[in-house]
């Protein structure tokens, strides 16, 4: 192997977390679903389509300052799903955690179809959508059954 393959793409980070073994141009949706964006403060690194033994290629985020919430990371298993997740404190791994899905989704996006019952303030009800699939990812509404758009449900994060 050369010395160019085994460089280090992006510096350590002293605190933080690091999202590892993204699927390889997810790492856009993962920022616009930690709504990090052009308003954010903290240093931001960001690593698309690099080699990976595992995926053949992959992208990494490292957010500087910032541990992600239980929230976050289901809504990350929507785009993310196997991928790994470490808190980094003094430089150092302070917990790992992975990425995954379950068969059902709840509170975490809202349904897609606007005549959903979800939808109306008057009936205060979970927004549940069932994981039909994983590969390729197919996700349906428990109340109405209209399949979601990943595209869509991402704009309709709660």
């Amino acid at each position: 192997m050369s010395n160019e393959s085994n460089m280090r793409r992006v510096t350590a980070i002293r605190n933080g977390t690091v999202i590892d073994h993204i699927p390889a141009g997810s790492a856009l949706r993962v920022l616009e679903l930690l709504n990090i964006g052009q308003g954010t403060s903290v240093p931001v690194s960001l690593v698309m389509n690099v080699p990976s033994k595992k995926k053949g290629a992959k992208d990494i985020v490292k957010v500087e300052d910032r541990e992600l919430t239980q929230a976050e990371l289901d809504r990350l298993a929507l785009v993310a799903e196997g991928a790994s997740v470490a808190i980094i404190r003094a430089y150092t791994v302070a917990e790992k955690l992975e990425i995954t899905l379950g068969d059902e989704i709840t509170d975490v996006v809202r349904c897609t179809f606007s005549n959903c019952i979800t939808q109306n303030s008057r009936e205060p009800l979970p927004h549940r959508l069932r994981v039909l699939s994983k590969d390729p990812l197919q996700i349906r509404c428990h109340y109405c059954g209209r399949p979601q758009d990943l595209n869509e449900l991402v704009q309709n994060v709660i």
